[in-house]
């Protein structure tokens, strides 16, 4: 892991002792649109780990097939993050 993200996952980690301080971090880092785009991926990971289906996932999140497909695939890799924090791998 290149020290760059090592320092990243450090702070972020230091700034999640408490909702309100990593949530005024994030706003801090990325712009309104990143910080929304994130969270939108993430209710793209839940609904698909809920076995919506991605029709019904893009017209609810309003987002195009192709995100909700990279993310399909990013949750299917059986050593990857998303299946890790949502307790399939741990």
């Amino acid at each position: 892991m290149r020290p760059v993200r090592k320092e990243l996952i450090h702070v972020i980690r230091k700034a999640s002792a408490s909702d309100e301080l990593l949530d005024s971090f994030l706003t801090d880092l990325l712009t309104p649109e990143e910080y929304a785009n994130i969270a939108t991926r993430w209710q793209i990971i839940l609904r698909l780990n809920d076995h919506v289906p991605q029709r019904q996932i893009s017209k609810e999140l309003k987002v195009s097939i192709a995100q909700i497909t990279r993310g399909s695939k990013e949750l299917s890799n059986p050593k990857g993050g998303f299946q890790r924090l949502l307790g399939k791998n741990l």
